[in-house]
């Protein structure tokens, strides 16, 4: 391993915008002559297996300046542009930001497209603007004065099999009322029934596919050579969600409610990466396509985690009149979550005492910017985490559940993804989700409904759809020799000698010895632990673990022959187990956008049939929202929310929180008491009187 020249930098640390820089130059220079647009450059992280001898150092205390260190690398993926005729040449290259050199590189084949970056979002929508063809559709439409037309860009989804494999963008397509004079102003109220199709390499726009807007029982397209008529945005109203706007009175008995920490924070953070609080120990890092991802996570000194990231996630509709079989999109895969993520405001997303933490990001042509605030760090109190009351004495021992919460957050058009990894004081992980935004919808005639989706406003049809997320899990449960194991809970019959009066069940743990996909069966009890065979906990005698509660939510929905399912085969599952490989990290695979198969993604790891049996494995969860829109999700939805639960199963000997102090909040009061604090109560006293009876 060569040595570092940016000593003070951890291996785990994202690029500096320094860093960064060094990357573009070094792809630049091996380019002299060529024109280059680039789009992404991050931190190539080391291999496992040179990574984990560093942190063993680290962990032990045994660091010094002679210590090896990983390679500073750096992954660049950049297009070298020909023509207008010619598909640029796409590469992977991975530099040596020390050194600088490029140490190895890749030609993404022909074929695959990798994911749109914000320039070609950008210039979509000039492309459109632009258009005699597009122009001439709208026109069509006959748009009442005031209205302007908005171009949202979306991935082309998965290629028809008419489509040549060329590089396309499509866009839905709605109406600005500027009459209100506010840049704000709500456009997914007046949808539009065209999308524009780009094709990207010749920079124009191919085609307008016009949309039915009928409802139940009425032609899924239009027919070809019919006028549009005018007017088609007449019966759409104003549905408006930002204050000034809205004819909504705002509520006045809403009182402030604060979250205050006078003595500062419980964390703390170093080297801007690594986070200590209470007994947990992690770092975290960001980048373009992962958004917020954990390493390293340690709870009292034992090993816990090794990686915790959002892997993928689609979003597929179920409107079946084309081209909405096309709509369904991959918001890390297509684009990548970097440009994205929420510049974060104090004071809005998170509350208390915060820590940020900046992103890095690069343009087109590879300089580098910081990307501000796209990770908030805080703790927030989730109600009691234990209590007991001794019945004899009436004195009640009750603790707080005080969390910290790493967040980041994604506006992907329409949509709001609020992403929460929650670590409690019990040594438990929770991986939230949350949904939120503007439903996507489309035009709808008056007085028309339909099965594929719920009018939420006149005019205005939110389609059916899914969102699909899956979550990668390196576990590291006492070290990197880990089993996935099946746990079910069973009825027993009735047996004389087993089970005289029927009611007994048995817990049978399956251990699973090779890589696949499992399902979560809520009518056999059923749970996943992750255990280290070779590690027992002295109590219970069994192995240590964790147990990752899957939730049980529902599948992908589409037919098993559609495209839409073929492209996204890690929603087959709730739970797979493979074997850990190095940068095998996208359940979905490396490149969506346009694809009809899923490739390099979970499905195929899986289909090698590793032995995961006491090995290095990783878990996929993938769990999600059936959304069938209602009019209360109008015209902003209020938060749809999905956990995952990682919890310690015989890791500990004991309540691993059980030395959480008792408290009172001194702050709380009493209501209507003018400003009276309230009596004192059992939470805190010893002394109190006996109301139990002796036996």
């Amino acid at each position: 391993m060569a040595g570092n020249s940016f000593p003070g930098v951890h291996p785990l640390a994202p690029l500096s915008i320094d860093e960064t820089n060094i990357a573009r130059d070094v792809i630049r220079a091996a380019h002299p002559n060529s024109v280059l647009q680039f789009r992404v450059i991050y931190v190539q992280e080391p291999a496992k297996s040179e990574l984990t001898k560093f942190l063993a150092l680290e962990h032990a205390g045994s660091l010094t300046a002679d210590s090896p260190r990983p390679r500073r690398l750096a992954r660049v993926h950049y297009d070298v542009v020909h023509n207008k005729e010619t598909p640029p040449e796409s590469i992977e290259a991975i530099v040596d930001v020390e050194t600088r050199e490029c140490v190895s590189s890749e030609i993404v084949k022909v074929g695959v497209h990798p994911s749109f970056t914000m320039h070609e979002l950008q210039e979509m929508a000039r492309i459109c603007q632009a258009s005699p063809l597009f122009q001439s559709k709208v026109k069509e439409l006959a748009l009442p004065e005031g209205f302007e037309v908005v171009v949202e860009p979306w991935p082309y989804g998965g290629l028809d099999p008419a489509d040549e494999n060329r590089r396309y963008f499509q866009a839905l397509i709605f109406a600005f009322d500027t009459r209100s004079k506010n840049p704000d102003s709500n456009f997914y109220t007046y949808p539009l029934p065209l999308i524009p199709v780009v094709d990207w390499l010749k920079q124009e726009v191919i085609r307008v596919d016009e949309l039915a807007t009928g409802g139940a029982g009425d032609p899924y397209t239009v027919e070809k050579g019919s006028k549009r008529k005018a007017g088609v945005i007449d019966h759409c109203r104003p549905s408006e969600y930002v204050p000034e706007l809205t004819e909504s009175t705002m509520r006045t008995d809403l009182q402030e409610l604060n979250v205050v920490q006078p003595n500062g924070p419980s964390f703390s953070v170093r080297d801007e990466s690594l986070i200590e609080w209470q007994k947990w120990r992690m770092r975290v890092s960001f980048n373009p396509r992962e958004g917020a991802v954990v390493h390293d996570v340690w709870y009292d000194g034992r090993s816990v985690l090794y990686r915790l990231s959002m892997s993928d996630m689609t979003v597929p509709y179920a409107d079946p009149r084309p081209p909405f079989h096309r709509k369904q999109a991959f918001d890390f895969g297509d684009g990548g979550v970097g440009h994205c993520a929420n510049n974060l405001q104090l004071g809005c997303d998170c509350l208390g005492v915060i820590k940020y933490f900046d992103g890095v990001l690069n343009g087109a042509d590879g300089t580098a910017h910081k990307a501000p605030n796209v990770i908030c760090l805080h703790e927030q109190d989730n109600g009691i985490g234990w209590k007991h009351t001794n019945w004899r004495t009436g004195r009640a021992v009750v603790t707080r559940r005080r969390e910290l919460v790493i967040q980041f957050i994604l506006t992907v058009a329409n949509y709001e993804y609020v992403f929460n990894y929650i670590f409690d004081q019990a040594g438990a992980i929770t991986v939230e989700v949350r949904a939120t935004g503007i439903v996507s919808a489309v035009n709808i005639d008056p007085g028309k409904t339909a099965p594929w989706g719920n009018i939420v406003s006149p005019g205005v049809l939110a389609q059916n759809h899914q969102h699909l997320f899956c979550v990668r899990i390196d576990p590291a449960i006492d070290g990197h020799a880990n089993t996935l194991v099946q746990q079910e809970s069973l009825p027993l019959r009735f047996d004389v000698r087993t089970n005289p009066q029927g009611n007994a069940y048995r817990v049978e743990d399956t251990p699973i010895t090779a890589s696949g996909g499992l399902d979560a069966a809520p009518h056999r009890g059923r749970v996943f632990k992750v255990q280290n065979l070779d590690v027992r906990n002295p109590v219970s005698g069994k192995p240590v673990g964790y147990k990752i509660v899957a939730p049980p939510t529902q599948l992908l929905l589409a037919d098993e022959g559609s495209v839409q399912a073929k492209r996204a085969l890690f929603t087959k599952h709730h739970l797979w187990v493979t074997k850990h490989r190095d940068d095998e990290l996208y359940g979905g695979g490396r490149y969506t956008l346009q694809s009809t198969l899923e490739v390099e993604g979970v499905a195929d790891a899986a289909a090698r049939n590793d032995d995961v049996l006491q090995q290095d494995v990783v878990l996929w969860s993938v769990f999600g929202l059936t959304h069938n829109p209602r009019v209360e999700d109008w015209p902003v939805m209020p938060v749809e929310i999905v956990q995952l639960h990682i919890a310690p199963v015989d890791f500990f000997t004991a309540n691993p929180a059980i030395d959480v102090p008792a408290s009172k909040n001194m702050a709380s009061k009493l209501a209507y008491s003018n400003g009276a604090n309230g009596e004192d109560s059992s939470c805190c006293s010893k002394d109190l009187p006996v109301r139990g009876v002796p036996v």
